[in-house]
């Protein structure tokens, strides 16, 4: 591979011509997105860390009373799987394995982030027969800012996988199907950096005693 054209992340290889050469600008670009979203998570985090005490709860139910950390445990396995997955759909890309190789990690992905919703959305009905509301105190408010913030993203990222399913399907691997692809693992494992953090901060820290 030649020392030109390369950036961050899996790079395609010259025998990838115009895919190669125009991802080095675009993958950029798409570098100062991600970074304007983690500043975003940052400002939601820190407001969460500055109510994760028991005056922030006042008085109402705590992370005790409203976590299921054997759900969330599954839900972060769940959702680190789909980026391995991802990875070994971009590296059937890198190495032109076809589009079925391609589409199938990505199905499995995509599929494994629709499961990653379906557990959250379980967990957010028990947080709410619990009493764990956004109006009932200022955690959770910022609870709720936070991790379904995250879970927003997840939803996008698996529309944005349908579409670039169909696009494989009806435009096949042209050079702007390859980069946007690249860009949509960038963004899906972003997330599970995000989510690990949520894990940890939130979800590991509110339950320490």
């Amino acid at each position: 591979m030649s020392t030109s054209n390369l950036h961050p992340g899996l790079n395609l290889g010259d025998h990838h011509g115009e895919a190669h050469e125009g991802a080095e600008t675009i993958v950029f670009g798409f570098w100062i997105f991600l970074m304007s979203d983690l500043v975003i998570f940052g400002l939601v985090f820190a407001s969460y860390l500055t109510v994760a005490n028991p005056m922030g709860m006042a008085g109402g139910p705590g992370p005790e009373d409203a976590f299921d950390l054997a759900s969330i445990f599954a839900q972060t396995m769940i959702l680190l799987t789909s980026s391995l997955t991802f990875g070994f759909a971009t590296l059937a890309m890198r190495h032109e394995r076809g589009r079925a190789a391609i589409a199938r990690w990505l199905g499995v992905s995509l599929l494994l982030g629709l499961v990653f919703l379906s557990l959250e959305l379980r967990d957010f009905a028990h947080m709410i027969e619990a009493g764990a509301v956004p109006q009932h105190s200022g955690y959770w408010s910022a609870f709720w800012g936070l991790v379904p913030l995250h879970g927003l993203h997840v939803a996008v990222g698996c529309l944005w996988l349908m579409v670039m399913l169909a696009q494989m399907a009806t435009l096949g691997l042209i050079p702007v199907v390859k980069t946007r692809l690249l860009r949509l693992g960038l963004f899906w494992h972003f997330l599970d950096l995000i989510w690990v953090a949520i894990f940890s901060i939130v979800y590991l820290g509110g339950l320490m005693p």
